[in-house]
């Protein structure tokens, strides 16, 4: 349908190339390239606890 539209000279230099930009979503917003994701809403995750590191220590400075 859109293509029919665009086809006609009339509407196709009607559109500027922001309205071209902005029928993009319409063609790609129901692809999910990684797949479907579920999430559950109900339940917690089981993270791991963080593991705290002592930060270096700074460096002597050199005897001058």
């Amino acid at each position: 349908m859109i293509q029919e539209m665009l086809a006609d000279p009339e509407w196709a230099n009607l559109l500027t190339e922001e309205d071209k930009r902005a029928l993009t979503p319409l063609f790609w917003m129901h692809i999910q390239p990684y797949g479907e994701v579920r999430l559950n809403m109900g339940r917690r995750l089981q993270l791991a606890q963080p593991v705290h590191q002592e930060p270096d220590p700074e460096p002597e400075p050199a005897a001058a």
